[in-house]
């Protein structure tokens, strides 16, 4: 499979490389999701090393993270924006390029199908409920995968000083408050997850990054996100407030007990 890997890499490069743009803001956004592309393919890597994965398993996990982003490109292409919300489900779309390359077939029919679905589960509230352990395994590599990188993505916007020059294909209108929604307040204090698209202010935004730890499935990422000063950094932003303080103390005796698995 090494073999088909490398130029499963090769037209990943070529395809990211055909949206540059001239337009600096459109580069900009490219290259966020080129870098975020091989940062997630790396930790893909690496999980699968510390999950002691075939090196089959390895090497499909490893296509699952190069390709789980592939339809953010002609998402962004069309829609000027990353937010699902306001344009396309972009795991969806990722299928859609998927189903078109013709090296895809070069894998099993099962192999195929659990990248798929992997792919397609990546990006929802929870994975799919399905009795292939297979399936479920590979989705939990690439969510937790991509959630890792993404707390590096957003880090530099954590501020409310900065989340003003967050660029605007990454936040939607007129979301800048600093406050959290009554309700996300609730789901933080009750270890519930938030509905991303139901996000109405820069508050939402981080208490869903915050919640994303109860959906983290392996100690090895749990270990990443503390040891880079993610959930402090994020923490430090909050608001004060003794019903954040509680949802806080919740997450830290969680982030406690995956630690110690």
């Amino acid at each position: 499979m090494r073999e088909l890997l490398n130029r499963m890499h090769e037209w990943m490069t070529q395809y990211m490389k055909s949206f540059y743009s001239d337009d600096a803001e459109v580069q900009r956004g490219i290259l966020i999701k080129e870098k975020h592309t091989g940062y997630v393919t790396a930790n893909c890597i690496e999980l699968a090393k510390f999950l002691r994965l075939s090196k089959h398993d390895a090497e499909l996990a490893e296509i699952i993270g190069l390709f789980h982003d592939v339809g953010r490109f002609y998402q962004y292409k069309i829609y000027k924006t990353f937010n699902d919300a306001e344009s396309e489900d972009h795991a969806e779309l990722a299928l859609k390029v998927i189903d078109d390359l013709e090296f895809f077939g070069e894998l099993s029919a099962e192999d195929f199908t659990v990248v798929k679905f992997a792919i397609q589960n990546h990006n929802k509230k929870t994975v799919a409920q399905t009795d292939d352990e297979r399936k479920i395994l590979f989705a939990k590599v690439i969510r937790d995968a991509d959630k890792l990188d993404i707390y590096r993505v957003l880090e530099p916007f954590l501020s409310q000083e900065n989340v003003d020059k967050m660029p605007q294909f990454i936040k939607s209108s007129g979301k800048l408050s600093p406050d959290i929604s009554p309700d996300f307040v609730e789901n933080f204090v009750t270890g519930k997850q938030a509905d991303y698209r139901k996000i109405r202010t820069n508050g939402d935004r981080k208490i869903v990054r915050l919640m994303w730890l109860y959906d983290i499935n392996f100690p090895w990422t749990m270990r990443k996100i503390v040891e880079r000063g993610y959930i402090e950094k994020i923490v430090g932003n909050l608001p004060q407030d003794e019903r954040v303080a509680e949802g806080v103390k919740l997450l830290r005796k969680h982030v406690d007990a995956v630690l110690a698995e």
